[in-house]
């Protein structure tokens, strides 16, 4: 069988085996941590906390720190904060001249930024860890038991938490340079793929079981469903326009340089997941105002916004994606420096003049090319709601069917395959497709 023979390949190459085998050893230890619970916390008494992360926003992060959010684990915030502080950065870099200033100077000022977003990271730690213990020490009181009382606890409970964070930052570092690549995704990914099979277990029982109505009937177009849903998703991941450059040719000396025809890949989601992570934070504004939560209290306008599952938040929600995804992609990619830079390198695109024609052709392509992109973004963000009110789906299996962790856990897995099919065909083996190479996403492999 192929799979046997390209299994046998991967196991012959030897700096590949021991990628594998380190990236799997750092995800054990992420794991095994992941149901470390913090010192001086009942275990037993967290049912009101598991409860609490089944629906709505607290259930994402709990599927991003794989289930460590529930356990109170030293885990529980998991990577999201320094994700966050990525992204400020990436704003930063974008609206602040100083910051666009370390961009241009290379390596040194990447190292730089790298630096003050780990201790951004650390700040909104501080600040979460406390905000976390008082919501576990809520959910405890619901048991029938409490946080250790002091304020000792709660500096040494930060504390653990904070490092605890920072150590599964250092994991995906070294899983980055001793790994598979791609180590912040991939720890990502598996807290994702966790939650899977508990998930997956929980529908089959709901359905067999005649506590949801179809039975086997509807569990199998759920899964027929999932499956479209996940080819979709793949698409959008790896479509791109590819815009042809020719460059012209010139003499150095001996030397002729240029004269070949590249291509600039133009991707149909150049915002990744972005535009979902931006559109939810504001959504949740007004839950935390009005300090709502998941239980709908309320009337009128703003109880909308606290069923996730609702019409109106859907609609609102889909929106904010479609005017998100312009934006970021407006700021991240720029058609003015690639017309200049390929105006600077001799290059140009046929049968377009260099210069503002360049600039205004690429605007157009990004334009036709972002709307698709950006529809098809929408709507796998509101798939999991509509698999819950249409299939009847159970919420944790619903979380599966669209939204950040679909996205991110179909692009983590092409990235990491790809990056697998890469060291075989460098040995001279066959890759992992008969049909091709596998496609990762094109342009920034970030997961987030």
């Amino acid at each position: 069988m192929r799979l046997v023979e390209t299994l046998k390949n991967i196991w012959k190459v030897e700096e590949l085996r021991q990628r594998i085998l380190t990236t799997v050893f750092f995800v054990i230890i992420y794991r095994f941590g992941s149901h470390v619970v913090i010192p001086g916390i009942d275990p037993s008494a967290l049912s009101g906390l598991q409860n609490q992360t089944k629906d709505g926003m607290l259930a994402l992060l709990d599927m991003f720190s794989g289930g460590a959010f529930a356990n109170a684990s030293i885990f529980a915030l998991g990577i999201m904060p320094y994700i966050s502080a990525s992204i400020m950065m990436q704003l930063a870099a974008i609206l602040v001249p100083s910051m666009q200033k370390l961009q241009r100077e290379g390596e040194s000022g990447r190292r730089k930024i790298d630096q003050w977003t780990r201790y951004l990271t650390v700040l909104i730690l501080l600040i979460q860890a406390p905000v976390y213990l008082g919501n576990v020490g809520d959910q405890l009181k619901l048991s029938g038991s409490s946080l250790p009382e002091g304020w000792w606890f709660g500096i040494y409970a930060t504390v653990v938490m904070a490092a605890g964070s920072m150590f599964v930052l250092w994991l995906g570092e070294r899983i980055t340079d001793k790994g598979l690549g791609n180590g912040v995704s991939l720890i990502i990914m598996v807290g994702i793929i966790a939650r899977l099979p508990h998930a997956f277990l929980a529908e089959w029982n709901g359905r067999l079981a005649g506590s949801m109505a179809g039975g086997l009937v509807a569990f199998l177009f759920e899964i027929v469903f999932l499956l479209f849903v996940i080819a979709g998703a793949i698409m959008l991941v790896q479509g791109a326009r590819r815009v042809p450059v020719q460059y012209a040719k010139r003499v150095v000396g001996n030397k002729q340089y240029g004269g070949a025809r590249q291509y600039i890949p133009l991707k149909v989601n150049s915002a990744n997941v972005m535009p979902i992570i931006f559109a939810q934070a504001i959504m949740m504004l007004p839950i935390y105002l009005i300090g709502l939560g998941s239980t709908g209290e309320g009337g009128g306008f703003f109880a909308g916004f606290a069923d996730v599952t609702g019409w109106s938040y859907n609609i609102v929600f889909a929106l904010l994606i479609l005017l998100f995804t312009y934006f970021y992609t407006a700021i991240t990619i720029n058609p003015a420096q690639i017309a200049d830079d390929l105006k600077r390198n001799n290059g140009f695109i046929p049968g377009v003049k260099p210069g503002k024609a360049t600039k205004q052709y690429i605007d157009t392509i990004m334009d036709r090319i972002t709307l698709p992109g950006a529809f098809f973004l929408a709507i796998v963000a509101v798939l999991p709601a509509l698999a819950r009110n249409v299939l009847g789906a159970q919420p944790e299996f619903s979380q599966f069917f669209g939204g950040t962790s679909l996205l991110i856990l179909v692009g983590v897995v092409l990235d990491t395959l790809q990056q697998v099919e890469s060291h075989l065909l460098m040995r001279h083996y066959d890759g992992l497709l008969k049909s091709g190479r596998i496609k990762g996403r094109t342009g920034s492999v970030a997961a987030y």
